[in-house]
């Protein structure tokens, strides 16, 4: 189903995260969620391929929780933005 994903609790405490890397899943929600464009992460981490951040945003719409533990870890500081 996911190419590019993996869970290992070696890496990132279990976390998913793209596979040969140690970016997570949320990390990349993260991205996402600050403005950065599919452009800006490859360019900023070379590692990642167009492929495998779809494939990241596909998991995160399959798995809402992903997405939630960003918002709910970021509350905060959107609040303090306001």
């Amino acid at each position: 189903m996911f190419t590019h994903i993996a869970y290992n609790n070696e890496i990132l405490g279990g976390k998913p995260h793209i596979i040969g890397t140690r970016l997570s899943i949320e990390f990349i929600l993260e991205l996402v969620a600050s403005g950065a464009t599919k452009a800006d992460m490859l360019k900023a981490y070379p590692q990642l391929t167009a492929e495998a951040i779809e494939e990241a945003l596909r998991y995160a719409a399959q798995f809402p929780e992903t997405i939630e533990q960003v918002l709910n870890k970021n509350a905060g500081l959107y609040k303090r933005l306001a």
